[in-house]
């Protein structure tokens, strides 16, 4: 391999993998959050976050991902690509977060934990996301941090005037 060949010359990392380069354009991700105990272990959950499940907008439309029992839901939803599925959800009676931006990949040590639910969530959340094991940790973790942005955000703004 010649010098230069395999990395980005610039910053001196790895080049990214080609099917990681591959997007189509910007993407949103939305988190919802809810569920009702169908099974009897869900009950020791906190009511209204019992499940978490992604939504991933891009130009062409909506990805849900829903980890069931048991399989992972992958679904293109047929819906114009303007649909407002965070509204949908919010009606439906979900808890809904985002939008976040779904982060590059990342080397890094794995998380060693069983695949549920919140573990699909930080994926996509990417590295930087928060340590939770419940939907209720994941929501609150990812709530005060939107809050303190939003904090930061709004200070900036005075401050700069």
């Amino acid at each position: 391999m010649k010098l230069g060949e395999g990395d980005d010359s610039a910053t001196g990392q790895p080049a990214a993998h080609p099917s990681h380069r591959r997007q189509a354009g910007e993407q949103e991700l939305w988190l919802g959050f809810g569920g009702r105990a169908d099974q009897f272990w869900l009950r020791l959950l906190r009511p209204g976050f019992r499940h978490c499940f992604a939504g991933l907008r891009d130009a062409g439309g909506w990805t849900v991902l829903d980890p069931l029992s048991g399989r992972l839901l992958v679904v293109r939803l047929d819906v114009p690509a303007g649909f407002d599925l965070p509204a949908f959800w919010r009606r439906a009676g979900c808890a809904v977060l985002g939008p976040f931006v779904p982060a590059a990949p990342a080397a890094r040590r794995p998380w060693l934990s069983p695949f549920s639910c919140v573990t699909l969530c930080r994926a996509l959340l990417g590295p930087g996301s928060p340590r939770a094991m419940t939907p209720y940790g994941l929501f609150r973790a990812l709530e005060e941090k939107n809050t303190i942005m939003r904090k930061m955000f709004l200070t900036d703004g005075v401050l700069s005037r």
